[in-house]
């Protein structure tokens, strides 16, 4: 059986969404172009829209103790805070980097969070952004990344992995013991497409979702590079985006197509690496 055919519509309704986020009660959260934050129940049965920023909302992460999300917003040039108890948004992060397309954020086990800064089209400017947990920032890798986008951390928390659309491909950044950003180096090139999102599975295998062609690949930990999925007619992988693993055996993909007005959800079998707010 492809892996297609183990695809579905989870829920519809959204606005474009680039972003989706789970959470261990077995909702969803995702984002919309006109600034709209959702929040879907379970069963993928019921999407109500919490809060609206009246931006363009890209990435965005739960914290590790789910009391509120972060949200990168590139209509406004800025990051948001959500209390995902009451929806109250406020500004978030405090340093001297001015962002222009804020684009993904994740957090590690301390509760530091990093954010992409995706720089320029057609213009080599992408750097990453740390906060600490007061929201105190500074640029972490100057890169320049060619459009830094989705961000996954490695089991280990020993590598931040981007990526990079118009490299095309992954790059992979050294976590240093003091925390400062060590070596970088090109992860997997995968030419004629534009990666957008990451997610590593528990066995160390990282997927890809691409914006075009409407393609998810996965990485082994050797960096053997295939191809996981392919939807040519666009209909249940629409451009997608972000993806999350979730789901009762947390073995579910959950993706975001910006082509369409759905979240996707793979029936993988594959158990997901969880993020820190799934642990």
């Amino acid at each position: 059986m492809s892996i297609l055919s183990k695809t579905e519509i989870f829920c519809d309704g959204l606005d474009h969404p680039e972003c989706v986020a789970y959470q261990s009660d077995g909702t969803v959260w995702a984002g919309g172009e006109a600034g709209q934050i959702y929040h879907i129940s379970a069963d993928g049965k019921h999407v109500k829209e919490v809060a609206n920023t009246k931006g363009f909302i890209l990435g965005i992460a739960l914290s590790n103790d789910l009391s509120w999300l972060l949200i990168c917003d590139s209509g406004n040039k800025c990051l948001w805070r959500m209390d995902t108890k009451t929806f109250v948004l406020e500004k978030f992060g405090m340093s001297d980097h001015t962002f222009n397309i804020p684009n993904y954020a994740c957090f590690d086990k301390h509760g530091n969070v990093y954010v992409s800064e995706s720089g320029a089209f057609r213009n080599i400017k992408g750097k990453i952004i740390k906060y600490n947990k007061e929201g105190q920032g500074h640029v972490w890798c100057k890169g320049p990344f060619n459009f830094s986008n989705g961000m996954a951390l490695d089991a280990a928390e020993e590598f931040i992995y981007v990526a990079c659309s118009f490299l095309p491909g992954v790059e992979r950044v050294q976590i240093q013991a003091n925390g400062s950003a060590g070596n970088r180096e090109v992860f997997a090139t995968l030419p004629e497409s534009v990666p957008d999102g990451l997610a590593f599975d528990a066995a160390g295998n990282l997927y890809v979702s691409c914006y075009a062609p409407n393609k998810i690949y996965k990485i082994t930990p050797k960096q053997e590079v295939s191809v996981l999925v392919d939807d040519w007619e666009a209909h249940t992988l629409s451009n997608p985006t972000n993806i999350a693993f979730g789901g009762k055996n947390f073995d579910q993909l959950f993706v975001a197509n910006i082509g369409r007005w759905h979240i996707s959800k793979i029936n993988l079998g594959e158990k997901g690496l969880p993020l820190t707010c799934n642990r």
